[in-house]
């Protein structure tokens, strides 16, 4: 699994480049702060891949050393453990901070995120506090079959933390509707531009390719096909109604580093074979996408 992952890292820059971008923001405005800890609360670490990078640049950071903090938090596990797979993400990324001599503390969260309160996330006077989410937002449920909609909850809960930068990375879809007619087509045409993506730089055959289809792709399009109500996750909005959205719970846009847009745009263009995928800009947004279609956006946003 891990292997057929990283063969889409390889040939996909989607989730590498909005890696950078959020890891480049929370660098510049900690640095613009002179943080002396920074807290990152990650709303869907998973195994935590996006924080060795910024593990490595805290290291070489000139001046004094700087404290990280994680709040990782995560869906409860199946089983009689629940929470034991947001632990282990704790545990490498504690190994990884004491190989590159960085001050660390780590804080497991493993339940559903609306029911998660301000003091779960042990929050510290004086401390750089970013709010990160990485394309993970789609899985939660919104008004159309929740009352009080969990992404409106969860928004309200990032607002109560009052951080000092909020950078959502989303998975930028319109096959959330009810009616299964519509979303069909908008998951077709939305999925048909990946596997063109895949077409271009892995042959069908190719049994790392074979695998990520249908572990990730093939579970992701059964679940909006075959699944309704509260058992269908996969509801991706796009970036202009999630823009509504945390307009609505009290943020406001940073507009976007020029330097940086430019450098990741050269990065796409020079480190992969095919010409066809795209980074581009729109209201503040950081837009990644293949032959015009966008998949997916970035962008950085602070409380009102």
């Amino acid at each position: 699994m891990l292997k057929a992952y990283q063969t889409y890292i390889s040939v996909c820059p989607f989730k590498k480049i909005a890696i950078i971008f959020a890891n480049h923001s929370i660098m510049r405005l900690a640095s613009i702060a002179n943080a002396k800890t920074i807290h990152i609360i990650d709303f869907g670490i998973s195994y935590g891949f996006q924080w060795p990078s910024l593990i490595h640049r805290l290291a070489w950071r000139r001046g004094s050393s700087c404290k990280l903090r994680i709040t990782g938090i995560e869906l409860p596990q199946r089983g009689f453990r629940p929470a034991e797979g947001v632990i282990e993400t704790g545990h490498r990324l504690a190994k990884y901070c004491q190989k590159f001599n960085v001050p660390f503390e780590y804080n497991a969260i493993a339940q559903k995120w609306e029911t998660i309160k301000l003091e779960d996330l042990k929050l510290k006077e004086g401390e750089f506090v970013a709010v990160n989410s990485l394309f993970r937002f789609r899985n939660l449920l919104d008004e159309t079959v929740a009352v009080h909609s969990p992404r409106d909850t969860v928004l309200k809960l990032i607002r109560k933390i009052k951080p000092d930068v909020f950078i959502p990375g989303i998975l930028s879809g319109s096959y959330n509707a009810p009616f299964f007619v519509t979303r069909f087509r908008e998951v077709l045409f939305h999925y048909s531009s990946l596997f063109d993506m895949c077409d271009a730089n892995l042959t069908r055959e190719d049994p790392m390719r074979v695998m990520f289809e249908k572990e990730f792709y093939g579970r992701e399009i059964m679940n909006v096909v075959a699944c309704e109500g509260t058992e269908r996750v996969e509801r991706p909005e796009s970036y202009k109604q999630w823009q509504a959205r945390a307009m609505r719970a009290g943020f406001r846009q940073i507009p976007l580093d020029k330097e940086l847009v430019q450098k990741l745009k050269l990065l796409v263009e020079s480190g992969y074979k095919t010409k066809e995928f795209d980074v581009d800009q729109d209201c503040h947004w950081l837009l990644q996408g293949w032959k015009g279609r966008i998949v997916y956006g970035s962008s950085v946003w602070v409380p009102l």
